[in-house]
């Protein structure tokens, strides 16, 4: 598949152009200009193909995608981050943002995940359960507590009535993959959805529903998008059957 969609720094300033005037019922759909997205971390892979989607759809519309910590990003946007929409991982964050009077659109949840232990191929180590993570032997790794990954570690440490150090603390979802991924860690807690994407290179290792975490990903237009037309019209792409076939097949949860 074809991609035009272009991944931003996250402290790369980005200028959005205006939505261009769409032609009758039976024009292509247009949507001229720079849609600027920023996404968790664990939506990588689901909003690049749903962008991909979209600027088919919109063929004069260019999708650009900052993912990072849910955390990161609504701090981003408070500091004046050109952001036409923002897809958090959490409600915690999309409600920093709210209070704040930085959105333009009530948020409308668009996806759940699931945590689970990702491991080493084949699980070298022997987990069976969260209670396992408690072993100081091994190395275990979880996102910072600020970031929603790390927060909902913590719940089902708490959940599960056992006390687990991690050896680091990572920035997002996505490097504490890396670690596990690289030999660098023996365990750590991830989204369903991201052991998923790992393919053959991570195991997983399912939480019990009783002491695990519902993750509820909302999303809205921000207060100052550049591009505030593109910015719904995206949004309403997420929310179509067409963008909810695409976070299926990723793991995701309906909302």
């Amino acid at each position: 598949m074809r991609s035009r969609t272009r991944l931003l720094a996250s402290t790369l300033v980005i200028a959005s152009l205006a939505l261009g005037a769409c032609g009758d019922d039976d024009a292509p759909k247009t949507s001229a200009g720079t849609v600027t997205v920023f996404a968790a971390a664990s939506l990588t892979a689901a909003f690049t193909e749903i962008g991909d989607a979209f600027m088919t759809e919109y063929p004069d519309a260019e999708v650009v995608f900052n993912f990072a910590a849910s955390s990161e990003l609504v701090t981003q946007i408070g500091e004046g981050a050109p952001a036409d929409v923002f897809a958090s991982a959490d409600q915690n964050n999309m409600t920093k943002l709210t209070d704040a009077g930085g959105s333009a659109t009530e948020p409308a949840l668009f996806a759940r995940n699931l945590l689970q232990i990702i491991v080493g191929p084949g699980n070298p180590t022997g987990i069976t359960g969260v209670a396992d993570l408690a072993d100081e032997d091994l190395i275990v790794v979880t996102c910072a507590p600020e970031v929603p990954c790390g927060k909902y570690a913590a719940e089902i440490f708490a959940n599960a009535g056992v006390t687990v150090t991690p050896k680091s603390l990572e920035e997002n979802v996505k490097a504490v993959v890396s670690k596990v991924t690289l030999g660098e860690a023996d365990a750590g807690i991830v989204y369903r959805t991201d052991v998923i994407a790992a393919g053959s290179d991570a195991a997983g290792v399912e939480i019990p529903e009783d002491i695990n975490v519902v993750a509820e990903y909302p999303v809205a237009v921000t207060k100052d998008a550049p591009n505030a037309d593109g910015a719904q019209a995206f949004i309403d792409f997420v929310l179509s059957e067409q963008g909810r076939k695409i976070l299926d097949s990723y793991g995701f949860l309906a909302p």
